[in-house]
C-alpha cells in the first residue's frame, strides 16, 4: 500500500479497533495510539519528501498515485502531495493528538466522540492528498458531516441550534461548491480532450474565460464559507463556543483550513482568468471579514466567542493573500493557515482547562487565575503573543509574508486593503491584552482559589502544541522553503 494511501487507512483500522474496545480506558488509549501511529505517519511523510526533493524529483506532486474509480465520468482515486500538503497533514495529526490528549476525560459516549473525532480527521487527510476534483469533494463531505454529531450530542449551549447551523451553512456551500466543480468538469474538454476531475490535467486546458467568469464564485464562495468569509462566517462563532473542546481544536485549527487550501489548489489554479476578475470583488468582503472579526472579538465576553471572532479575523488574512495572487503573499497564506492551526488549537484548548475548573467562559467573572494556575495562565499568555505576531512565534513570521506580499501592488486601490488588514493588528493587541489583564492579573476571585492543577494529560496536549508556535518563530525559513518551492508552480499558472 502507498505511503499516501495509509493516510486514510489507518484511521479507518483505528475506528474499528475502537469499535470492539471494551471500556473507556481502552477507548482512550487506542485513540492515542492510532492517532500517535498517525503523527509518526506524517514526519516520516515529510522525510520521505525531503528525499525525494534532495534526489532530483522536481514533480509538482509526488508519491502519486492514480486509479481508475468510475470510468465513464472519468473519476480517479488520483492523489500526491506536495510541501503544502505535507505541512497541512502534520498539522492535522498533531492537533488531532493533542485533541485526544485534552479529551481524556470525556466520560460522555467516549467510543463514538473518539469514533466521530477520528472520522472528521479521515476525510480531512483524504481532503489534503486528492488531486481529483470528485475524490476531493468526496473527502470534503466526510470531514464536514461528523461536525453536526460532534456538537449536537457533546456540545455545550444552544448545541443544537449551533450544529444545524453550521450544517446548513456547510451543506449550502457544498453545493456550490458542486456547482463549481461540475462547471470545471464539462469544460474541461476545451481543448477537445476527454473530459477531466484531475486538477492538473485541467489547469493544462484553455478554459473559456466566460465560463472561468462564471464558475469561479462558485469555486470560491464554496471553499471560502468553511474559511469564515464574510458575511457567510456566522456559523463559525455559535459552532465554536457550543463545541467540546477537542471539537473546536479541530474545527478552528484545521477544518477552517480546507478553504484556503481549496481556493490555492483548485479555484486558482485552474481558472486564473476568473481569480483576476473576480479578486477586487472579494477582497472588499475579505477585509470587511478582517475588521468586523477582530472589531467582534472586542466586544465579546465569552472565551469562546473572541476567540471564534478572532479566527474569522486571522482566517480572513489568509484569503486576502491568496486574492494578492503574489509568490510571498501565498507563502504567508500557507504559513498563516499552519500558524494559525496550531495557536488557535491552543487557545481553545486552554479555554477548555479553565472552564473545566471554573465552569465559566465569562471573562467579567475571572480574575487573577495566575495565581492558582500558573502553568495554564502562562500558556494563555504564549498564545496570546502568538496570537497577536509577536517576534518568535509562529504568527509574526506569517502574517510578514503576507503584508509584504500585499504591499507589492502599488496601486491605491491594494495599498487602502492592506493598511487596513495591518490595522487589524492593532485592534487584536487590544482584545489580547485585555482578556489576559482581565482574567490572569489582579487579586484572585474569591471562588477560585483553590482551582485544580493542569493535569499531565492538558500539560501534555498544550506543551506539543506551543513547541510547533516556537518552532515555527524561530526556523521560519525551514517552513517557508517547503513551501515557496510548492507555491511557484501555482503562482507561474497565474500568468
Amino acid at each position: 500500500m502507498d505511503i499516501l494511501t495509509l493516510f486514510v487507512v489507518v484511521p479507518v483500522l483505528t475506528v474499528f479497533v475502537l469499535m470492539i474496545s471494551k471500556g473507556i480506558k481502552q477507548h482512550r488509549v487506542v485513540a492515542l495510539i492510532g492517532f500517535s501511529i498517525q503523527t509518526l505517519m506524517s514526519f516520516n511523510l515529510i522525510y520521505q519528501y525531503l528525499q525525494e526533493r534532495a534526489a532530483g524529483n522536481h514533480s509538482i506532486m509526488v508519491f502519486t498515485r492514480d486509479i481508475m474509480w468510475f470510468s465513464p465520468m472519468n473519476i480517479h482515486y488520483a492523489i500526491g502531495v506536495d510541501g503544502i500538503s505535507v505541512l497541512m497533514i502534520l498539522l492535522t495529526s498533531i492537533i488531532v493528538l493533542t485533541g485526544i490528549f485534552i479529551s481524556w476525560k470525556v466520560d460522555d459516549l467516549p467510543k463514538e466522540f473518539f469514533i466521530s473525532l477520528i472520522v472528521l480527521a479521515s476525510g480531512v487527510f483524504g481532503f489534503f492528498i486528492s488531486v481529483d476534483l470528485f475524490t476531493l469533494f468526496v473527502f470534503y463531505e466526510i470531514a464536514v458531516i461528523p461536525m453536526f454529531l460532534l456538537i449536537g450530542i457533546w456540545g455545550t449551549g444552544p448545541r443544537e441550534y449551533a450544529a444545524m447551523k453550521l450544517t446548513l451553512m456547510l451543506m449550502g456551500a457544498s453545493a456550490l461548491l458542486l456547482v463549481g466543480i461540475l462547471g470545471v468538469y464539462f469544460n474541461s474538454n476545451a481543448d477537445g480532450g476527454a473530459l477531466s476531475f484531475n486538477i492538473f490535467e485541467i489547469s493544462k486546458v484553455h478554459i473559456p474565460v466566460s465560463a472561468q467568469k462564471l464558475f469561479f464564485p462558485f469555486l470560491f464562495v464554496g471553499f471560502a464559507v468553511i474559511g469564515a468569509l464574510f458575511p457567510f462566517h456566522t456559523w463559525s462563532p455559535d459552532g465554536h463556543a457550543s463545541a467540546p473542546t477537542a471539537v473546536s481544536m479541530l474545527h478552528a485549527g484545521v477544518l477552517m483550513k480546507l478553504g484556503g487550501y481549496g481556493i490555492f489548489r483548485v479555484a486558482m489554479f485552474v481558472m486564473p482568468e476568473g481569480a483576476k476578475y473576480w479578486a477586487n470583488f472579494f477582497l472588499v468582503l475579505v477585509i470587511i471579514g478582517i475588521l468586523y472579526g477582530a472589531l467582534a472579538a472586542i466586544k465579546q465576553k465569552d472565551l469562546k466567542y473572541i476567540n471564534a471572532y478572532s479566527s474569522v479575523s486571522h482566517l480572513g488574512l489568509v484569503l486576502l493573500a491568496l486574492l494578492m495572487m503574489n509568490d510571498i503573499a501565498w507563502k504567508g497564506a500557507m504559513l498563516q493557515s499552519l500558524s494559525h492551526g496550531f495557536i488557535t488549537a491552543l487557545s481553545f484548548a486552554l479555554i477548555g482547562v479553565i472552564y473545566g475548573r471554573t465552569h465559566t467562559r465569562i471573562i467579567t467573572k475571572m480574575r487573577g487565575l495566575l495565581n492558582v494556575i500558573p502553568i495554564a495562565g502562562a500558556l494563555y499568555v504564549i498564545a496570546g503573543m502568538a496570537n497577536l505576531g509577536l517576534p518568535g512565534f509562529s504568527g509574526f513570521v506569517a502574517e510578514m509574508n503576507i503584508f509584504v506580499g500585499a504591499f507589492q501592488h502599488t496601486d491605491t486601490f491594494h495599498r487602502v486593503i492592506t493598511i487596513l488588514a495591518v490595522s487589524s493588528i492593532v485592534v487584536t493587541a487590544v482584545y489580547i491584552l485585555r482578556v489576559v489583564g482581565m482574567i490572569l492579573m489582579g487579586p484572585t476571585t474569591p471562588e477560585f482559589k483553590n482551582l485544580p492543577k493542569i493535569a499531565w494529560y492538558e500539560k501534555t496536549g498544550t506543551f506539543i502544541l506551543v513547541l510547533f508556535i516556537v518552532l515555527i518563530g524561530i526556523f521560519p525559513f525551514w517552513w517557508g522553503g517547503i513551501i515557496s518551492d510548492s507555491v511557484i508552480p501555482f503562482i507561474q499558472n497565474l500568468h
